[in-house]
């Protein structure tokens, strides 16, 4: 499957390492065998016919009208398997890439240099003095979301997670001929089963399917990276990390929407939410009686060498009279080992805690961890490397997940609570929807008696346009439960460019409610508002949203000064570039000065949760990384440099925003776009893609505008269609309203908002295929449109590089560059199949059979592009 000319086609790809290059052709290879076993040699021959083909096309050497002509003469069934083939490959190229990481990684760990945007860098850059500063107010808050944003299937991911297995089995150094004769066996075998299972869903996901797959990734990956990433800036504080308390305090802290967020989904009922927080609960107290227990049977020091305290035998004499069957059995087994009686004890009340055996259990994580304090004190006299190793890890990540994993965090739509408030007023018989807000609310009251409050509190209300839009989350609270009423911090949710700018005023007006002044003295003044990148990105375009999201920051910050009040700012941020997505670290150092104030809170959606978190390296890389620019921008010298940036450049950026918002409105408020964009895009075919449990639409029926249409398919159809019009469109009138080109290129070089945000746009035009992307807009029978988003196209393009100084899109981004470089001609594949698949359903007259044999085809196209593209929405 991997063609060893591509690497050659043009002096401007970077050159593939060698340990890449290996894996790509190995895997490649064995997919090869499986596609001849199964489909025949003749199969084979046509995924390569079809590979060479559109090689030849992307060097000229060939019409793409040759490729149009191929793929037409299939049987349906043929190029089905053909795009399943592609598909196919793209899993395990993606596979062999991450692998790479890895391993670069570790290399350059090993090397032993500070490397960076490390927590070691930080501490290096800023002095252990500063650091220790900003780590008492450190929050680093990341909220996993359920958007169907993840096109794979778990039955494909985890075929995936087990080839990764046996290559990495393959790669480890020092095996023999026949261990990796083994591992290349399983590998084949592996590969075999990913060809067999089924890459589309059969069964739309039910909101707890999504919140077992979450789980999946804190089983797998979260729970032992996160003291991982304290461990890594204790050392970076003191080299004597292990043998002496800690100097990092744990400042990560896991939210969740899965299975709390119910704007705009109905699957997500008051029931969804109670059994939420019990499966969280579930899977945070296996993992910490399984940590306890494996530190418990090492812990094997002797009471001769490691005496414990008077404190530690007090508590082991109550706990034998209180508990004797349990004790003796732990005496029993580890006589004279007083510490080791003592975990042992400690993890069976933690089993007991998930049990609900109430004679035994502990009733707050408190209370744990004061168990597993004395404990600690009690080694630390005379066994301070038991007392501050995997102890410590143990500690931090009670700390961190408490017996409930992620704070669940409720969310709701302004007009549904307008709604039921106004059924309640008039006192007539309630709606089953008015029930159900009111059935939350007493969820949310159950889970902090059994939880505790920091479990589920927060309530964010979107669409949020005033005071009363909070006020109103109170007054439902107190019709549904009355003087009992749950802790609730009332969260606004500001989406559109009106909301964003009118967000001071919301917060100034959120201060005269009774509830909010009581909680801002319960808390020290603190408040948490949302910013929502997805819709105003869709409402305004990419460049006037970046820029007008910045300026709400600049206000809500200078806001909260006047008020004196600790304002936390919640980014809404997608995966997709379109959607405010991007690298994180870089997004965190843009942000306005004072903006940030040792507090980031955002959310990790769909595809990115496993790209970030489904490897323990790749997901303590991405925390520190975002850790590392959060001390970075809280520290004065940099908030300082950013603020006189964005002072000299305002003029020149509202110019910039001005421009681009009209060139997108004009575009995108056209009379006809909406049907126009469904002609030209999958749009209409996603929804049976079946990737969550929510509606891809508001309402029913085709979009009559943008507004009925959510921000995810949006921006995941234009992606299948190669334009990927949200992540630039705009931005090239917006930079031609410049007169200075050296105001821009300065403006590029001084002020990181408006570096990030030419970069971005620069991922996203590299994304773009203009040949391929001119074949999609020619469907939708209206040349003026598609005349208008190719011309703008060339010029963003252009714009961006004149600005940024480079001769070709990611020059400086070498690693990005060759992946999406080495990805096109493949993605071109799938892209021919899926145009021949939309053309007839859009133009033909078809039977039933041959239309849901084309939509298999397009959908089986559409999953093998979001592969190809590492991005949906």
């Amino acid at each position: 499957m991997i063609d060893q000319g591509l690497e050659r086609r043009s002096a401007a790809v970077t050159e593939m390492p060698d340990e890449l290059r290996h894996d790509v052709r190995l895997l490649g290879k064995l997919l090869g065998q499986v596609l001849a076993e199964q489909g025949g040699e003749d199969l084979l021959a046509d995924v390569e016919r079809l590979r060479k083909a559109v090689i030849a096309a992307r060097r000229g050497e060939i019409s793409a009208d040759v490729i149009t002509e191929m793929v037409a003469g299939w049987e349906i069934e043929r190029a089905v398997a053909v795009a399943r083939a592609f598909t196919c490959y793209f899993h395990l190229a993606n596979l062999a890439e991450e692998h790479y990481r890895i391993r670069t990684l570790r290399e350059r760990d090993a090397e032993g240099r500070v490397q960076r945007e490390s927590l070691a860098q930080a501490v290096h850059e800023l002095g252990h003095e500063r650091v220790s500063e900003l780590l008492e107010g450190l929050e680093l808050h990341p909220v996993l979301t359920a958007h169907p944003t993840e096109a794979r299937r778990r039955a494909v991911v985890t075929a995936i997670q087990r080839i990764s297995g046996q290559l990495s089995e393959y790669n480890a150094p020092g095996r023999g001929a026949s261990e990796r004769a083994e591992s290349k066996r399983r590998m084949l075998e592996e590969i075999d089963l990913l060809w067999r299972t089924a890459q589309l869903r059969s069964t739309k996901l039910d909101p707890l399917d999504e919140v077992r797959t979450a789980m999946a990734a804190f089983d797998e990956t979260l729970f032992r990276m996160v003291p991982q990433v304290y461990r890594s800036l204790d050392t970076a504080l003191d080299e004597r990390s292990g043998t002496r308390p800690p100097l990092a305090r744990p400042f990560i802290r896991y939210g969740s929407w899965i299975g709390g967020d119910r704007d705009g989904n109905p699957n997500v009922t008051s029931k969804v939410t109670r059994e939420t927080i019990q499966i969280q609960s579930e899977h945070v107290l296996t993992a910490l009686e399984t940590a306890c227990a494996r530190i418990a049977r090492t812990l094997t020091a002797s009471a001769q060498f490691a005496p414990c305290s008077p404190e530690l035998k007090a508590a082991l004499a109550t706990a034998v009279d209180a508990h004797p069957e349990v004790v003796s059995e732990v005496a029993t087994r580890s006589p004279r080992e007083p510490h080791r009686q003592w975990l042992l004890f400690v993890a069976a009340r933690i089993a007991a805690t998930r049990r609900r055996d109430l004679d035994l259990a502990y009733r707050t994580p408190a209370e744990l961890l004061a168990d597993l304090r004395l404990t600690q004190e009690s080694l630390a006299a005379s066994a301070p490397r038991q007392a501050y190793g995997e102890l410590q890890h143990l500690i931090w990540q009670v700390e961190t997940f408490g017996f409930h994993l992620a704070e669940l965090e409720v969310r709701q739509h302004s007009q549904v609570h307008a709604a039921a408030l106004a059924e309640l007023r008039a006192g007539g018989a309630l709606s089953e929807r008015t029930e159900e807000v009111l059935a939350t609310i007493r969820v949310i009251g159950w889970i902090q008696e059994r939880y505790g409050v920091t479990a589920c509190s927060r309530y964010v209300v979107s669409f949020t346009r005033s005071a009363e839009d909070i006020a109103a989350v109170y007054e439902l609270a107190r019709h549904a439960l009355g003087d009992r009423a749950p802790v609730l911090d009332v969260v606004p949710l500001f989406e559109s460019g009106q909301d964003l700018a009118n967000s001071p005023d919301v917060l100034t007006g959120m201060l005269d409610i009774p509830e909010v002044q009581r909680r801002l003295a319960d808390t020290g003044r603190r408040m948490e508002i949302m910013l929502g990148y997805s819709d105003s990105a869709k409402e305004l375009g990419p460049a006037a949203a970046t820029l007008r999201l910045y300026e709400a920051q600049e206000a809500l910050t200078a806001w909260a000064a006047e008020h004196d009040v600790q304002l936390r700012m919640f980014h809404g941020r997608g995966g997709a570039l379109g959607r405010g997505g991007g690298p994180a670290n870089r997004a965190v150092l843009a942000q306005a000065p004072g903006s940030v104030a040792g507090r980031f809170k955002v959310t990790e959606q769909g595809e990115v949760i496993f790209a970030r978190y489904g490897h323990i390296a790749i997901a303590r890389r991405h925390l520190e990384q975002v850790a590392n620019a959060v001390l970075l921008a809280s520290s004065p010298t940099v908030g300082a440099r950013t603020a006189t940036a964005a002072e000299r450049f305002r003029g020149m950026a509202e110019q910039v925003a001005t421009a681009s918002e009209q060139a997108y409105r004009a575009l995108t408020e056209a009379p006809g776009f909406p049907e126009w964009f469904g002609l030209v895009s999958p749009l209409e075919e996603l929804g049976s893609l079946r990737l969550g449990s929510r509606p891809a639409r508001r309402g029913l029926g085709a979009p009559r505008s943008l507004d009925d249409l959510r921000a995810i398919p949006w921006v995941f159809a234009w992606a299948q269609t190669r334009v990927n019009l949200p992540g630039w469109y705009g931005l090239g009138t917006g930079l031609a309203a410049v007169d200075s080109l050296d105001e821009l290129r300065a403006a590029y070089a001084e002020w990181p908002l408006f570096n990030v945000m030419l970069d971005n746009a620069e991922m996203s035009l590299a994304k773009t295929d203009r040949s391929i992307a001119k074949r999609y807009l020619a469907l939708g029978g209206r040349e003026d449109f598609a005349q208008q988003v190719l011309e703008e196209y060339d010029r963003t393009r252009d714009l961006v590089l004149r600005v940024t100084g480079h001769t070709r899109l990611l020059e400086n981004r070498k690693v990005l560059s060759r992946a999406v470089q080495l990805r096109d001609p493949y993605v071109d594949a799938l892209s021919h199949l899926q145009l021949r698949a939309l053309r007839a359903l859009r133009t033909e007259t078809l039977s039933d059979q041959d239309r849901d044999r084309l939509s298999t085809l397009l959908l089986l196209s559409v999953n093998g592009v979001a592969a190809g593209l590492q991005n949906t929405g």
